[in-house]
């Protein structure tokens, strides 16, 4: 490979998980280009606010617009990304060039009590700050008590591991890759609970116009994940997603077949539009957009505008927060 610079440098987050991705990403980069690589960790403003829930903060790119902001400018060569955080429309000039091999997609249970969904006390209290998780709980489990809860990983489940709440809802791939899998209490499977788009997969974000960091990506990227990823976006996309929507969608593949469920969901779980499609891994835009035309024949529309009212209703408060 042809060089044309004498280091490389990631743009990421400063949470320990980002940092664990980053660092991954890191010693692949210099295992394929041989040069030294560097982290320049950068603020955003879904860093700022932990005293919202998310879903009251609103927005799209609240946890990668200020790394784009850099990535833009050449003070960064790439990003790196959870891909479940990155809006499904980018900055002009940016483009999603890899996603490694994807860790495993499910939500699951943390608890000191060792509670699963089905041996939550009644009215126990459950922490999660997603809209999506809380919606399909709310369908298995109405009498539970939903708690918002923020912070980093470790923070959130020792608040159910002291008892602070009974349980907490998180996502497996970051627990695991930080090397606390012992901790998980109960992995909730798919046919229970829909993961949100691109949950469990790394994305590396580059400007289009660097041909050297798209030749460096095209050896990062795991084919099978991108496909997939690539299908749940759509809906996100066409169904404009964002943090505070309850939209999930998992996509696999299954004996050469690309697979996927999706679901949108009322915030108070008395509605669920589930469905599935299936095709070919050829063609994943085209399988999402089969995916919304479904959820938008089953009255999905109506559940997302409402949410939509709701949430804009709640953006002033924000506005004066990140203006403090």
């Amino acid at each position: 490979m042809a060089v044309s610079r004498e280091k490389l440098t990631i743009g990421t987050r400063g949470s320990k998980l980002a940092l664990w991705q980053s660092n991954h990403i890191k010693g692949r980069l210099e295992e394929i280009t041989g040069l030294p690589v560097e982290l320049k960790i950068i603020k955003t403003t879904g860093d700022k606010i932990l005293d919202v829930p998310l879903a009251k903060v609103g927005g799209k790119g609240l946890f990668t617009k200020e790394i784009e902001v850099e990535l833009l400018a050449g003070t960064v060569d790439l990003a790196v990304h959870s891909m479940k955080d990155v809006p499904t429309e980018l900055p002009g000039g940016c483009i999603i060039a890899a996603t490694p091999e994807r860790v495993d997609p499910r939500d699951v249970i943390v608890s000191g009590d060792d509670y699963d969904l089905e041996t939550l006390p009644q009215g126990a209290r459950l922490g999660t700050s997603s809209l999506r998780r809380r919606s399909q709980v709310l369908a298995l489990r109405p009498d539970l008590e939903i708690v918002d809860v923020r912070g980093n990983l470790d923070t959130r489940m020792r608040k159910a591991e002291e008892g602070e709440v009974d349980a907490v809802i998180l996502a497996s791939a970051g627990i695991t890759r930080m090397g606390w899998a012992d901790r998980i209490t109960h992995f909730i499977e798919p046919a229970q609970m829909v993961s949100a788009v691109g949950q469990g997969a790394i994305g590396v974000e580059v400007r289009n116009d660097d041909p050297f960091m798209a030749d460096v990506c095209a050896q990062l990227c795991h084919d099978e994940t991108f496909t997939c990823v690539t299908a749940e976006r759509v809906v996100m996309r066409q169904l404009e997603g964002g943090c505070q929507v309850p939209i999930g969608a998992y996509a696999r593949i299954e004996s050469d077949v690309l697979v996927m469920d999706a679901i949108v969901g009322s915030v108070d779980g008395e509605t669920i539009l589930r469905h599935r499609v299936e095709g070919s891994p050829k063609e994943p835009a085209m399988l999402g957009m089969r995916m919304v035309d479904a959820l938008l024949g089953m009255g999905a529309s109506a559940i997302l505008e409402q949410i939509r009212g709701a949430a804009d209703a709640a953006g002033g408060r924000v506005d004066r927060l990140l203006e403090t």
